[in-house]
């Protein structure tokens, strides 16, 4: 019984890997995730990407997070993944799959491009588990947006509330945009976010 249980689980193991690589993960996440060994995700990861994966490190730094764009999806997608961390009982890596699922069919809804790769989301998480990274509620919509941890939560307003004075300005396809009639006059920094 147990060489059966051994089958599944690793049967298990190369659908979460199959699927992560569908989604763009990086061979790091797999590595991480998986129990798999490293010369299997490798013929895995060229059988189904149909090449090689990328070299390098993974991203790192909490700072790309904090960017305007960047943060609003990163929020969103964290709200979803915590939403689904409460409801469903999920192992984290298949929360992190499917929230991310959920974060491609809502911006794809939008008609925006994702920011976010399945590999910034799984770090995401990461530096939320460690502490590096917290929700904090913003204190005009209450939304719940990815902050600092030392964010002073009282006086936090979010980037959808207070878009930065460029924001949305940009011209590219599938970007936020900032209707400029919804600017009140002489301010320039407030307005509501549409898909381009």
């Amino acid at each position: 019984m147990p060489r059966n249980k051994s089958i599944l689980s690793e049967a298990r193991q190369i659908e979460r890997a199959v699927t992560l690589i569908k989604l763009g993960a990086r061979l790091q996440v797999l590595e991480s995730e998986t129990d798999l060994s490293y010369e299997r995700l490798l013929r895995l990861y060229k059988e189904v990407a149909g090449h090689s994966p990328s070299k390098g490190q993974l991203p790192f730094s909490t700072d790309w997070f904090m960017t305007w764009q960047p943060n609003i999806h990163a929020s969103l997608f964290l709200n979803t993944h915590e939403y689904l961390n409460k409801v469903a009982e999920l192992d984290e890596i298949d929360t992190v799959i499917k929230a991310y699922q959920l974060y491609l069919e809502q911006i794809s809804a939008q008609g925006l491009e994702p920011l976010l790769s399945v590999t910034r989301a799984w770090r995401l998480v990461k530096f939320v588990d460690n502490g590096m990274l917290t929700m904090t509620p913003c204190s005009k919509c209450g939304g719940h947006m990815v902050t600092h941890p030392h964010e002073i939560a009282r006086h936090y307003v979010c980037g959808l509330c207070e878009p930065p004075a460029r924001a949305g300005k940009g011209k590219a396809a599938g970007s936020l945009q900032l209707h400029a009639e919804a600017r009140p006059a002489g301010k320039g920094a407030r307005g509501t976010a549409v898909a381009a």
